[in-house]
């Protein structure tokens, strides 16, 4: 009889809300301990660490392939991470141990190294253009995995861009190995562009071993916010959508049925699967949704047909569509009252669509038991809404950065793609109005929706 492979047995551990290891069964302590951790610290395993928290921002279970360090080895684990209310518990089986991928011999630095200025940041890649050196606050600063990205194929981290003649200069930089300095990328994932220069490395027996570069960061969006940005090819976001709305619709549809047993009994592991598959298909249908706004505000010809509004009453009806929402978050909508009035101009849908978007927000960041404050009224000649919750705040270095394309102020918290308040910015100020944030870190943030009042 073969006894059982162990290594096929999920290892638990529990992370509490605070990210911190609250428990762990003895192969996953072992393991934290040599990386330098301990119950009631921080993870100290990278890899780990940032699937726990993906699983938390998303708030469904995940499981992927991961490689951690382990001593001189790596360890291939199949790990999923599910959240809930008090944190995240982790399941890793597979504990497939291998000698640890290694940079090549060792090089000499070539004699000047690429300026690093104070918005850049360094990264090395070897001969084959594998990434073995990034500079640790980069992915923090920038928004991306910057311990997934080692060992990795540049162009994991980097979308290259060809330039004027159709060719790309990294690629030229290799063949002829020399310098380069005009190389147009965008970070993958992030919608950040970047200029990557680099210098080449050059090992003892003369022979070219990779290069010591830097990424120069570049402005997304220019001084005027009301200038059209090309971030899509034409048509991008509504080809995008009839592609995938129908298929999304469906899977969500017969996952929610899966979930809610209408055809007989399942198991409970089958019903938490058909859970996580509706949550990220309904995740997957906001972004395209979001990708299609984006798309139409950002045309040259995009107009709003004005007519007569109540912005109270826009105002009541979505903080009615995100009622269930508060009510699973523990948060009290305080809307206006139901014989509130103010009349204002604008387009009916994009000023509820805006309100949701404000309101869902402040929901999503206030604290359970917290209060969500919508009050309207009359500022001069304008009709304004006012959203006001009583979350985190917002530092003043990160208020007008909140409104570019894919920005958000933390993103390992939950949240969305970090185009609801750029999108919505766009559609208040075609419609005559604006959206102003006012918030301090501690204090809630407070935004105010204005529209023509009439």
């Amino acid at each position: 009889m073969n006894a059982v492979d162990t290594t096929l047995v999920p290892v638990m551990a529990r992370i509490d809300a605070d990210g911190r290891l609250a428990s762990a069964e003895p192969r996953l302590i072992d393991l934290v301990r040599r990386a330098g951790g301990d119950l009631g610290a921080p993870l100290p395993i990278p890899e780990l660490a940032a699937l726990a928290r993906l699983a938390v921002r998303l708030g469904i279970a995940i499981a992927r392939e991961v490689t951690v360090a382990d001593g001189s080895d790596d360890l291939d684990l199949l790990v999923r991470a599910e959240p809930d209310a008090e944190g995240v518990t982790l399941a890793a089986s597979g504990w497939y141990a291998r000698p640890a991928w290694r940079a090549p011999a060792p090089a000499v630095l070539p004699v000047a190294d690429p300026v690093v200025g104070e918005d850049d940041w360094r990264w090395d890649a070897d001969a084959a253009l594998r990434i073995t050196y990034l500079q640790p606050d980069a992915g923090r600063r920038y928004g991306f995995d910057a311990a997934a990205a080692l060992g990795e194929p540049l162009n994991r981290l980097f979308v290259l861009a060809e330039d004027e003649q159709g060719a790309l200069p990294i690629l030229n930089a290799v063949a002829a190995q020399m310098r380069f300095d005009g190389q147009q990328a965008e970070l993958r994932g992030t919608g950040r562009r970047v200029r990557l220069s680099a210098a080449p490395r050059i090992d003892q027996q003369g022979r070219f071993a990779g290069f010591v570069g830097v990424a120069h960061m570049l402005e997304d969006v220019t001084a005027d916010d009301d200038a059209p940005a090309a971030a899509f090819p034409e048509g991008f976001g509504t080809e995008l959508g009839r592609a995938l709305r129908a298929p999304l619709e469906r899977i969500i549809a017969n996952a929610d049925s899966m979930s809610a047993e209408i055809e007989g009994p399942l198991a409970a592991s089958y019903t938490d699967y058909a859970g996580d598959i509706a949550a990220a298909g309904r995740h997957l249908l906001g972004l395209v949704d979001d990708l299609v706004d984006l798309e139409a505000v950002e045309r040259e010809d995009f107009t709003i047909q004005p007519e007569p509004i109540d912005l109270a009453d826009v105002a009541r009806r979505a903080a009615g569509l995100l009622a269930v929402r508060a009510a699973e978050q523990r948060v009290h909508i305080d809307k206006p009252e139901a014989d509130e009035a103010l009349p204002a101009t604008g387009d009916f849908r994009r000023a509820l669509q805006v309100m949701v978007n404000l309101i869902g927000n402040a929901v999503r960041y206030s604290p359970a038991g917290g209060t969500v404050w919508v009050r309207s009224g009359l500022q001069d000649s304008a009709a304004c809404v006012i959203v006001a919750d009583q979350g985190k705040g917002i530092a003043p270095e990160d208020q007008a950065r909140i409104f570019e394309k894919f920005e958000r102020v933390d993103g390992s918290e939950p949240g969305g793609s970090g185009l609801g308040l750029y999108i919505s910015r766009r559609l208040a100020r075609a419609m005559g109005g604006d959206i102003l944030v006012d918030s301090a870190p501690g204090q809630g943030a407070r935004f105010v929706f204005s529209l023509p009042g009439r």
